[in-house]
C-alpha cells in the first residue's frame, strides 16, 4: 500500500462522512443522536424527580381528584421530552426540502397526538368527579356521553393529523355518509337498540348494580348498560347479554328500588276448630306483627290477617305483611322466624292442628247380599 492508496481511501471516507445519509454528513448525524438521547435523558430525570415528586404531593392530599388528573396526564408529559428531542434534533440537521417538510408534518403529528392524548385521558377523572351531573342525569348517562366524548376527541385529533399530512377531511367524511347510509339499512337493529338503550338510561328504569327481573327473559344484576346490549350477571354468576330495544319493551321489575319486602301465605287450619279458636288465631298473629320490629307497621303499608276462604280440606287465613328490610338474606331470617310463631299460636295458644288435604268416604249401605259370618266350632271337652 503506497502514500496514492491511502490518500484514495482517505478521501473515500471523508467523502462519506461529508454526505453521510440522505445529504447529511456523519458528524450531524450523531451530534442529532446525541440531542435526542438527551432528550431522553432529561425525559428520565423529569419522570423521577419532579413527576415522583408531585405524584407524591397529590397522595398526601385529602382530596383524589388531584390524584386522578396526575395519574392520568404523566404519560402524555413523559412523552413530551421525546417529541422535543425530534424536533430539536431536526432543527439542527441541514435536511433538504422534502426530508425537511416530512420531518416538519411527522413532529406536527405528535404534538397533536401528545395534546389529545393528554385530553383523552383526562376525560376520565373529570368524568368521575362530576356528581352534580350524576344526580341530574343518572351515572349510566354521563358515563355515555363521556364516553361518546372520548370517541369526538380520538376523532377530532385524527381528523387534524390526516390533514397536517394532506388528506382532506370533508370529502372523506362524505364518502363515508354515503357508505354509512348503505350500511345504515342493514343496521336497523343496532340503531332500535341504541335508542332502546337512551330509552333505558332517560327513564332510569335501572342502572348498574341493581336487581332486575324480565319474565321469560332473565333475573339478576346489572353489570352495565352498554350501546347496543344490557349485561346482566344471574345469580349463579352467568352473564347475560340482552339487547336494550327487548328491556325497553319489556315489563321490567326493579327489585333493588323496593321500600319492603312482602310476605303472601295462607295457611289452613282443619274443620273442627271453633270459631273462638280462629278468634285466637287472628289475634295473636295480629299481634305479633304489631309488636315485632321487623314488620313494617300497618300505617306504611297495607297488612291483613282474615279469615279467606273455606277450602276443601281446610278453614283459610290470608296472611298478608311486609318486613321493613329489603335484604334477601335478612327476609328469608324473618319468614323462618314468623313462620315458627304461627305453629306455635296454631298448636299451642289455640290448640288446633293444620289441615292437610284429605278426603273422607261415607257408605250408607253396602250393595247386595252380605256374605255370613263364619264361626268355627268350639271343641269339645268330656
Amino acid at each position: 500500500m503506497n502514500n496514492d492508496d491511502i490518500t484514495l481511501l482517505w478521501a473515500e471516507v471523508a467523502d462519506v462522512w461529508e454526505h453521510g445519509f440522505m445529504g447529511v454528513d456523519v458528524g450531524s448525524l450523531i451530534v442529532a443522536l446525541a440531542i435526542f438521547f438527551g432528550f431522553l435523558l432529561f425525559r428520565g430525570l423529569f419522570s423521577k424527580y419532579v413527576l415522583g415528586r408531585l405524584h407524591n404531593i397529590a397522595a398526601k392530599t385529602d382530596n383524589q381528584f388531584d390524584d386522578r388528573v396526575i395519574d392520568a396526564l404523566i404519560p402524555p408529559i413523559r412523552f413530551i421530552p421525546i417529541v422535543l428531542g425530534l424536533f430539536f434534533a431536526g432543527q439542527y440537521l441541514d435536511l433538504g426540502d422534502n426530508l425537511a417538510g416530512f420531518f416538519s408534518q411527522l413532529t406536527r403529528s405528535l404534538i397533536v397526538f401528545t395534546m389529545f392524548w393528554g385530553l383523552h385521558r383526562a376525560l376520565e377523572p373529570l368524568g368521575q368527579m362530576s356528581k352534580k351531573l350524576e344526580d341530574l342525569l343518572s351515572p349510566t348517562m354521563m358515563n355515555w356521553i363521556f364516553k361518546v366524548v372520548k370517541v369526538l376527541v380520538v376523532f377530532i385529533g385524527a381528523a387534524v393529523i390526516l390533514e397536517i399530512w394532506g388528506i382532506a377531511v370533508g370529502p372523506l367524511l362524505a364518502g363515508l355518509g354515503l357508505f354509512g347510509a348503505a350500511v345504515a339499512l342493514g343496521a336497523q337493529d343496532l340503531f332500535k337498540n341504541l335508542i332502546g338503550g337512551i330509552t333505558i338510561i332517560a327513564e332510569k328504569r335501572f342502572s348498574p348494580g341493581e336487581w332486575i327481573k324480565v319474565d321469560g327473559v332473565v333475573e339478576g344484576t346489572v353489570a352495565d348498560i352498554g350501546f347496543r346490549s344490557t349485561k346482566v350477571v344471574r345469580f349463579d354468576k352467568a352473564p347475560v347479554h340482552v339487547p336494550n330495544a327487548n328491556l325497553s319493551d319489556a315489563v321490567v321489575t326493579n327489585f333493588s328500588r323496593m321500600t319492603h319486602r312482602r310476605i303472601k301465605w295462607k295457611i289452613g287450619v282443619e274443620y273442627r276448630t271453633s270459631v273462638d279458636q280462629l278468634k285466637i288465631i287472628r289475634d295473636e298473629i295480629t299481634k305479633e306483627l304489631e309488636t315485632n320490629d321487623a314488620f313494617a307497621p300497618a300505617s306504611e303499608v297495607s297488612t291483613f290477617v282474615r279469615v279467606d276462604s273455606f277450602n276443601d280440606s281446610s278453614i283459610d287465613f290470608l296472611i298478608y305483611c311486609f318486613t321493613k328490610t329489603t335484604d334477601w338474606g335478612e327476609w328469608l331470617a324473618i319468614k323462618e322466624a314468623f313462620a315458627m310463631k304461627i305453629k306455635e299460636i296454631v298448636e299451642d295458644k289455640a290448640g288446633t292442628s293444620f289441615a292437610f288435604p284429605s278426603q273422607s268416604l261415607y257408605v250408607e249401605q253396602w250393595p247386595g247380599d252380605t256374605a255370613e259370618v263364619f264361626v268355627p266350632p268350639q271343641k269339645k271337652t268330656s
